[in-house]
C-alpha cells in the first residue's frame, strides 16, 4: 500500500530525538484497516518513506487513534525540517 499526505510536524516528549509527522485521520484509519497484516507487534507498522530527496525505513506506530510517523535527526538535517514545518511525504507500507 503506497500513500501520499501533508502534515506538520510534532514533537513528542519521548526517548529519541524525534520529530513526527502524524497521519492525516483518514489514512490512519486506512492503515488500521490492514494493521492485523503489517504489523510486527505492539502495533508498530513497518514503513519506506520520502521526504524530498531523502528515503528512509523506520515504523509508524500508533498514537491517539493516529499513527505517527518519526522522523530521524539524519532526515530532519538532510531536508532542513524542523518543529512545525509542513511536510510532504510519500510512504509504503510493508516490509
Amino acid at each position: 500500500m503506497e500513500l501520499e499526505f501533508s502534515a506538520t510536524t510534532i514533537e513528542w516528549r519521548g526517548p529519541a530525538p524525534f520529530l513526527f509527522a502524524p497521519l492525516p485521520p483518514d489514512e490512519s484509519e486506512l492503515i488500521q484497516q490492514s494493521a492485523r497484516e503489517l504489523t510486527y507487534g505492539w502495533g508498530a507498522i513497518p514503513v519506506e518513506a520520502t521526504i524530498g530527496a531523502t528515503s528512509f525505513t523506520t515504523s509508524l506506530f500508533p498514537r491517539d487513534g493516529r499513527y505517527l510517523l518519526p522522523l530521524k535527526v539524519a532526515v530532519q538535517r538532510a531536508e532542513g525540517i524542523g518543529l512545525g514545518d509542513e511536510v510532504a511525504v510519500r510512504m509504503r507500507l510493508g516490509r
